[in-house]
């Protein structure tokens, strides 16, 4: 999750620097880190790793003409007016914080771009160490004949 909420935070961030909002190095830091720890606890109950679309809704940061609340929080940290902060970023942006991917979309008709995306996590499963083991076991008892 933390990787997810890194990739998250400094794509935020990153929009924020090339907007007008002016934030010195400093500031941009502890938007990004405020920002971070926002989302990680915010998140720490909806997150899934084994059912990545499971919360997905609850994960979504939204800019649709109002200010999602954590990015809002952030940027009140580092003394940033409402006004900078839309004059920053998209008036329409939607990012998707899911175990394994993150991705945007800016506007309603936008195509979705993927920032991050990992492997699944890949686990044995109670039935295929099962599989597995009766395999061996039927290779174990071919090879005795």
């Amino acid at each position: 999750m933390k990787t997810e909420v890194s990739v998250a935070a400094t794509f935020i961030g990153g929009l924020l620097s090339r907007g007008r909002a002016s934030l010195t190095g400093d500031q941009l830091q502890l938007f990004t880190h405020t920002l971070s720890d926002a989302l990680l606890e915010y998140y720490q109950h909806h997150w899934f790793p084994h059912a990545p679309c499971r919360g997905s809704g609850y994960r979504c940061l939204r800019i649709n003409r109002k200010m999602d609340p954590l990015i809002g929080k952030a940027a009140s940290a580092v003394g940033l007016a409402q006004e900078q902060l839309y004059s920053s970023l998209p008036i329409e942006l939607t990012l998707w914080v899911d175990p394994s991917e993150v991705s945007y979309r800016i506007g309603e008709d936008g195509s979705t771009c993927v920032l991050y995306k990992s492997s699944p996590l890949r686990t044995k499963t109670a039935s295929s160490a099962d599989t597995s083991a009766h395999r061996k076991e039927k290779l174990k008892t071919r090879q005795s004949k």
